[in-house]
């Protein structure tokens, strides 16, 4: 641990929060198992375990580890991916093409819809190897025509970590991730977040917002298995099973009667769950302590609201904390005024709206994005993950100007994490509020003209109801 921490401290940057050591440093030790051996590192491991606060590193010293991690990955892509290497052979692009920052754009950026262009039964096992970057575990399927959950479930048992997302269309997005992409992705997302709140997220009892990543493979469930290892108890919104056919039909709307019949359940459970969530707020309030919510604002919006109209109020402790994630939509062309979701999660549960934050990440991607508690922009893990704007040519856009959100992420080893998205959204070269010296982007995403909505909260919102309203 001294060793790690004084290499660490050579990316600290002066002015940095006085604790900031003290959290990375618990941190470090409460997940332990997800950290690599540090003679093992890689220039991946490097960018991302290396420096105490991943949004203080001084540019220079965040331009070389960027630069080195993205190319070692970009090495390892290109020559263990036959599918990547052929598509950069076709761009003409090779790793001794990238000697600088600069040329970190030559790297062939991937559309996000390759993620879903995939065949059905046995050829959709054989479909994730060829996404998959480096040798498969051996993986035993049954049957001659397998489900999505048989075919997922067989990668699973032999050690990978196969999870998806979906759009309204009910059409997913599956990526195949080894062990350590796994676990390095939610390490950083962890580290993300207590590098942006000061609080001891530790010492708080928790209450997840999304599904029991025992019970999915779901991307926004799966990657929250992390909370249950760095707070003291975690309680849990959907406690249930959560299959691919569930989320296919809450996606693109179930008609008929199953539909129908399906819907009204979800109803019922909306209404539970409501309840629960109040009933271990009221107790927490009583106790005293310090709590933590995770996950789908709609749910927590919905929460607010039944207590706003039943006249109650909380006074939690000022020491807990908010991360909401995935998007704002409350019914299908709603969505719920941020700042106003802040204010009331000050002025119902007694949270300070400095605690209260929204990540922007995604299932092809392991780079989080917080907000800042002084202007709530959404900074970049800029260590190792590069952003990009691009313009409708599909080249970067400069700083301010409004576009297609893409990345180059280092820490996916298990499949090429360069892509291009169908989002839409604003980036500066520095946050316009606070002194971290990254890039950020606006707090507002959209998807693109033409792109189907997306996302993991409103996967969460249409698995558990439609159009569900408090009176």
């Amino acid at each position: 641990m001294e060793e790690a921490m004084g290499a660490q401290e050579q990316t600290l940057r002066p002015d940095a929060p006085a604790d900031v050591g003290l959290r990375v440093a618990k941190l470090n030790e409460r997940l332990a198992r997800y950290i690599p051996p540090r003679e093992m590192w890689t220039p991946v491991d490097e960018a991302l375990f290396g420096p105490i606060d991943l949004y203080r590193v001084p540019l220079e010293d965040a331009q070389t580890m960027q630069l080195k991690a993205i190319t070692y990955a970009f090495t390892r892509h290109y020559n263990n991916n036959s599918f990547y290497h052929e598509y950069c052979t076709t761009h003409g692009v090779s790793p001794s093409d990238i000697k600088t920052v600069d040329d970190l754009f030559k790297i062939p950026l991937i559309p996000d819809l390759t993620f879903k262009q995939y065949p059905e039964g046995k050829d959709f096992a054989r479909w994730i190897g060829s996404v998959f970057t480096g040798d498969l575990p051996k993986v035993v399927i049954k049957g001659s025509n397998p489900t999505f959950d048989e075919v997922i479930n067989a990668f699973n048992a032999s050690g990978l970590v196969v999870t998806y997302s979906s759009g309204t269309s009910g059409r997913f997005t599956f990526i195949p991730r080894d062990q350590k992409t796994f676990l390095t992705g939610q390490f950083g997302l962890v580290k993300s977040a207590i590098n942006m709140w000061g609080g001891d997220l530790f010492e708080t009892d928790g209450f997840l917002l999304f599904p029991n990543p025992s019970k999915t493979d779901l991307f926004v469930g799966k990657v929250a298995s992390v909370y249950f290892d760095v707070v003291k108890d975690v309680q849990m919104a959907i406690d249930r099973e959560l299959t691919t056919k569930d989320i296919q039909m809450t996606m693109s709307g179930g008609q008929g009667l199953k539909g129908r019949l399906f819907s009204y359940v979800q109803n019922r459970m909306q209404e539970k769950t409501i309840g629960k969530i109040i009933q271990w707020l009221e107790r927490h309030d009583k106790a005293g302590g310090t709590v933590s919510l995770v996950g789908a604002p709609y749910l927590l919006y919905f929460v607010m609201q039944k207590l706003q109209a039943d006249g109650k109020s909380f006074d939690l402790s000022e020491d807990s904390f908010v991360l909401t994630g995935g998007g704002w939509k409350v019914r299908e062309n709603v969505r719920i005024p941020v700042k106003d979701f802040r204010k009331q999660v000050h002025d119902i549960l007694g949270i300070p709206e400095a605690s209260c934050f929204d990540a922007y990440g995604m299932v092809e991607g392991n780079g989080w994005m917080v907000q800042c508690p002084e202007g709530h922009y959404l900074h970049l893990p800029y260590t190792y993950y590069k952003p990009f704007v691009l313009n409708e040519d599909l080249m970067p856009a400069a700083y301010g100007e409004s576009g297609r959100f893409a990345f180059l992420d280092a820490l996916a080893e298990s499949y090429p994490g360069f892509i291009i998205t169908g989002d839409q959204v604003r980036m500066y070269e520095h946050c316009p509020v606070c002194d971290r010296p990254g890039p950020v982007l606006e707090p507002e995403i959209h998807r693109t003209t033409g792109e189907e909505a997306r996302g993991c909260a409103e996967e969460v919102r249409r698995a558990l109801a439609r159009d569900f309203s408090v009176g």
